[in-house]
């Protein structure tokens, strides 16, 4: 399974198929009606002979079309998936009402020839589309349609980092984490185009049936722009569950930062570009709690955060409501984040912590000369964070957090049939009434 950004990413997956049922409705009794009485209304009246003049044309020429067709089920919720078009006349109104007579907004193009909505439509939700347009004669046309949009039990959503026009480090993962399970995957990677200025190729890897992330062989190039772009709109993901969005966006990759923890010394080198920008003194997890060996990539920046040890299974040995410049390194609650409540002589000297990486700081965050202030202002989402030499920690899961890079290449773009274990969480913190570090 290999998907790429310059050519077709897998094999075509499943047509777009979407069921389109019928319900009985009073739209063609109507319409039988209405082609009756125009019928009545080109007879003659009087003394009309074979000589008369014909009458004039009463029925409109503007011919209108609607997307979806009167009666579809299942319709998608996207901008595209919506509209009405007319040739030989001009709109002059095209009004969309859901279900509760909400009105929804919608945009005509220049020539007043073409309609579609200006905003997403709602999952489960019976619409009516009303066109009205007129001929260059004056004379009008009007179609309505109903439909009603893919229901949330029919429909999947698929979560996306990183955020549209944004700047990343280069170790940054772009990730789709769908909410219900996928079962044609390559359908899945078709849909997915990936570019970069940098001329690098992003392939997919899937973990499970709900996540699939893309990176380069190497890490993104610096400066480079990436431009992604899926469409799952319509596409049949699973019997009967359909995909509802159709997006493009971009993310810049700015200077290269990767920073190497030596947990046999407890240091950490930054280097941007190649250079060392500056070695600081840490404190990684203790032999209890080694902090992970591995690539690990910055996903969550938080000024100011709680952490607390339950919510790792640590029962109640901490509880602190204010640490300062967390970084996020793995799903399971690995930071790499400032530490006020430990004695300044622990970082550099002592394993303590419960799994992360502590950097000292001061309590509030505000001292823009503490170590731990310094190096979470010269990060950024997606830059890299490399553990070596922590005994007992073994090597970061590549499905925990953005840290596909542990992967070899030839393993990455290589299909696996089975989801990939995630790995026990470890201990993000340490309590404040200890000497150890967070």
């Amino acid at each position: 399974m290999r998907t790429t950004s310059n050519a077709s990413m897998g094999s075509p997956g499943r047509a777009r198929t979407r069921p389109k049922g019928g319900r009985p409705r009073m739209a063609p009794l109507l319409a039988l009606c209405a082609a009756a009485a125009l019928a009545l209304a080109g007879c003659t009246s009087g003394g009309g002979g074979k000589d008369a003049p014909s009458p004039s044309p009463t029925v409109s020429k503007a011919l209108i079309t609607t997307k979806p067709q009167d009666g579809a089920d299942h319709v998608g919720i996207g901008v595209k998936d919506v509209g009405a078009n007319v040739t030989l006349g001009t709109f002059t109104s095209v009004t969309l009402t859901a279900q509760g007579g909400r009105e929804i907004p919608g945009e005509l193009n220049p020539a007043r020839t073409a309609w579609h909505p200006s905003a997403n439509l709602t999952r489960g939700t019976a619409y009516v589309l009303t066109a009205q347009a007129k001929d260059p004669d004056g004379r009008t046309a009007t179609r309505t349609t109903h439909f009603t949009t893919v229901s949330p039990s029919n429909s999947a959503v698929a979560f996306y980092t990183p955020e549209d026009a944004s700047t990343v480090g280069v170790g940054m993962e772009v990730s789709f984490k769908f909410d219900k399970p996928v079962a044609d995957r390559r359908a899945v990677e078709s849909a997915v185009k990936i570019t970069s200025t940098g001329g690098q190729q992003a392939a997919g890897h899937w973990f499970g049936t709900q996540r699939i992330d893309f990176r380069p062989q190497d890490f993104w190039k610096p400066g480079s722009k990436v431009t992604v772009s899926f469409d799952f709109d319509g596409l049949e993901l699973a019997k009967g569950i359909y995909g509802v969005q159709d997006r493009t966006f971009s993310f810049t990759v700015g200077r290269e930062q990767i920073s190497t923890v030596d947990a046999a010394t407890q240091t950490m080198t930054v280097q941007q570009n190649g250079a060392v920008l500056r070695k600081l003194p840490v404190s990684t997890g203790s032999p209890q709690y080694a902090t992970y060996n591995g690539t690990m990539v910055i996903s969550e920046q938080d000024r100011q955060t709680k952490m607390n040890s339950t919510t790792v299974g640590l029962g109640d040995e901490y509880d602190i409501p204010d640490v300062p410049h967390a970084q996020r390194l793995t799903n399971s609650g690995t930071f790499i984040h400032g530490n006020y409540w430990a004695a300044p002589s622990t970082f550099g000297t002592a394993a303590t912590s419960h799994g992360c990486i502590g950097i000292q700081d001061t309590q509030g965050g505000a001292d823009p000369d503490s170590p731990g202030a310094w190096f979470y202002a010269n990060s950024l989402l997606g830059d890299v964070v490399i553990v070596r030499n922590s005994t007992g920690g073994g090597t970061v899961a590549p499905d925990n957090g953005l840290n596909g890079w542990n992967l070899p290449w030839t393993t990455w773009t290589t299909e696996q049939p089975t989801p990939s274990p995630s790995q026990p969480p470890p201990q993000p913190t340490a309590s404040p009434s200890t000497t150890t570090t967070g």
